[in-house]
């Protein structure tokens, strides 16, 4: 079953399954943000890493990141993407999934309709921490992503628990907090 609304709001402000929890759509003047009737649109916060060519001529292997193809920024308003290329950020949102309840993290089609693409990923039940973002721009112009505003709806799924929890497994990415690079 999809949770609608009343559900996941319950699971924030009584269970802490997101924090900081805002209740209802955000909407004037920015890309929207906060619960949906079906969902919540999480933001991206304004710290991101840019995979950049570099001296080093890295390859991006995702057992073995080269930190050294990746630039930080802090950024208060905006980053922009380089043409055909990808950031990762961060969630400004922290997430608990409840032991019976996966989340769906999709692109906005605010961002979709511009070229910019924000990866799918699971938020499996059990796990917590903040929610590293892929984000694709798949156009030849640079793209702008705003911080502090929404970037991927989280929809929720309820169903029995699993035998074992990503908790219980110590999943690789439990208690993530800030941008994670891939781990084996």
């Amino acid at each position: 079953m999809i949770l609608p609304d009343r559900q996941i709001r319950t699971l924030a402000q009584d269970h802490g399954m997101i924090a900081p929890f805002v209740d209802g759509q955000v909407r004037d003047e920015v890309v929207s943000y906060g619960l949906s009737s079906f969902g919540y649109d999480m933001r991206i916060a304004g710290e991101f890493r840019v995979f950049t060519p570099n001296i080093y001529n890295s390859v991006v292997d995702p057992k073995r990141i080269d930190e050294r193809a990746l630039v930080e920024y802090e950024v208060d308003d905006h980053i922009l993407i380089p043409p055909n290329s990808y950031v990762l950020g961060r969630s400004i949102e922290y997430f608990r999934m409840p032991d019976d309840v996966l989340g769906l993290v999709l692109g906005k089609s605010t961002y979709a309709r511009s070229g910019i693409i924000v990866n799918v990923t699971p938020l499996e039940p059990g796990w917590e921490g903040h929610v590293t973002i892929e984000v694709g721009n798949g156009t030849s112009l640079p793209a702008k992503v705003y911080a502090e505003e929404g970037i991927a709806q989280v929809v929720f799924l309820h169903g029995d628990p699993p035998e074992v929890s990503y908790a219980e497994k110590e999943g690789k990415y439990q208690h993530q907090q800030g941008i994670t690079l891939p781990r084996l």
